[in-house]
């Protein structure tokens, strides 16, 4: 396969995988979030609480429904774009994946149907307990996939025997180094891109109406939680920056754009990298010296991009799928900013704000998923060449695919994504402007 060929297919890999974890994200934020509203909703305050679960169990309905059915193109891209790479892990991966399998067939499917269809059959704890049930059996999924990831970048507990890894102790490999900080990095992720969301549809529907108390408080916990969320990232992605120095010190230096040659590194707000000439053009920084960003050999010197000739990451990807995650982060702060200034002075209510103000709350809701979408390209990308970290290459488990086969595959996964996506954002607008029933429309309005 050319490298052309090679590059496409890794991008459409990166394009399910991208799809599914933004739906995967916000199936697991709202799940927990359910979990609040109802246990809100039991005794006095049922009246209050229990019309807006109703409307937001429908937006998980739909998150859920787009993870579940995007997780098929990831398993099937597994086998047909790397077909030789589940036999050299199939001692570590095929159990893994069971695990993963059974909890979403099993625990999320059993009480995700008593969940939306057994609320008048069941007692209010009970159906609470039904809710509790979808959350719980959501994080069991996420986190079996991410051990998954974890020790494809960091792989400990196993042993190289005659081309396949073997087990040796699954603690190790389930409780790898790496586990604790992509975990907080999903979760936190996951929970502030469902509090921006939520902020952006509220917004969008106090331009048609007045919101109820049950909404503004609603907007006052995406408030709370995203707020938590944006601080729990934000150390999640310091301390995972600072632990993968160790174990994929290649793409710290990508990160840095730090090409080597005994150079200081700097902290670089703007450059072009570039792999040819091995330097960076237009910089915009300050210098470094003593930074924990990059790795360091026996004799503490920092290591770049020179050490291993041919075997680093795409340099720009990388650069900028940081710099592209630090501002999507900076920009959630500044309307998490402006919700704490709403409820200081309006209760949390964002009718309060001018049309304009509304209107940029709501398409701030883009900016969670860009944020996810732009962490996932460096956690991906910064691991190339290899998809088990130094020791798998994608080149020596893909398909011998030509160019055009691969630009096709790559144009007709992208059409369906991006049809699904017009589709759920037409639906949760839908929702939002007509409410949960579905009622007749009269000159555009409800």
């Amino acid at each position: 396969m050319s490298y052309s060929a090679l590059w496409f297919s890794q991008l459409q890999f990166y394009s399910s995988l991208s799809f599914m974890a933004v739906f995967l994200a916000m199936s697991l934020g709202l799940s927990w979030l359910l979990v609040y509203l109802r246990v809100r909703a039991l005794g006095e305050q049922q009246l209050l609480w229990l019309p807006v679960y109703r409307f937001w169990v429908r937006i998980f309905a739909l998150a859920f429904i787009l993870s579940f059915a995007s997780s098929m193109p990831v398993l099937i891209q597994l086998g047909s774009l790397w077909p030789r790479l589940l036999p050299k892990i199939h001692a570590v991966s095929g159990p893994i994946l069971a695990m993963t399998l059974f909890g979403a067939l099993v625990f999320k499917a059993s009480f995700l149907g008593l969940m939306l269809y057994g609320q008048r059959q069941l007692s209010e704890w009970l159906h609470a307990l039904m809710v509790l049930g979808v959350a719980l059996g959501n994080t069991f999924v996420v986190l079996c996939l991410l051990a998954f990831v974890s020790w494809a970048h960091g792989p400990t507990g196993v042993q190289w025997i005659e081309g396949s890894y073997q087990t040796l102790n699954w603690q190790e490999i389930i409780f790898n180094p790496t586990l604790g900080w992509y975990s907080a990095q999903f979760f936190s992720a996951s929970f502030l891109l469902v509090a921006i969301v939520a902020m952006a549809i509220l917004a969008m529907q106090s331009i048609r109406r007045p919101l109820g108390e049950g909404e503004r408080r609603v907007f006052k916990t995406a408030v709370h939680l995203g707020s938590a969320a944006w601080l729990g990232l934000w150390v999640a992605s310091i301390g995972a920056g600072i632990l993968l120095t160790d174990y994929q010190p290649m793409k710290a230096a990508a990160a840095m754009a730090y090409w080597g040659a005994e150079s200081v590194p700097k902290w670089l707000l703007f450059a072009w990298p570039s792999e040819m000439s091995l330097l960076n053009y237009y910089e915009l920084g300050w210098s470094s010296p003593r930074s924990v960003w990059l790795a360091q050999d026996e004799a503490g010197q920092f290591l770049g991009l020179d050490t291993v000739a041919g075997m680093t990451p795409p340099v720009l990807t990388v650069f900028w799928s940081v710099r592209l995650a630090l501002v999507c982060a900076l920009l959630i702060l500044c309307m998490l900013i402006k919700g704490w200034l709403l409820g200081l002075s309006r209760h949390y209510d964002p009718s309060a704000l001018s049309v304009r103000e509304r209107r940029v709350f709501v398409f701030a809701g883009f900016l969670g998923p860009l944020l996810l979408i732009a962490g996932l390209a460096y956690h991906y990308f910064g691991a190339f060449p290899y998809v088990i970290s130094h020791s798998i290459t994608f080149a020596e488990v893909s398909v011998s695919h030509s160019v055009s086969q691969s630009v096709l595959g790559l144009v007709a996964y992208g059409v369906v994504y991006l049809l699904l996506t017009i589709g759920f954002i037409s639906l949760v607008r839908y929702v939002a402007r007509y409410g949960v029933i579905s009622v007749a429309r009269r000159r555009g309005r409800a």
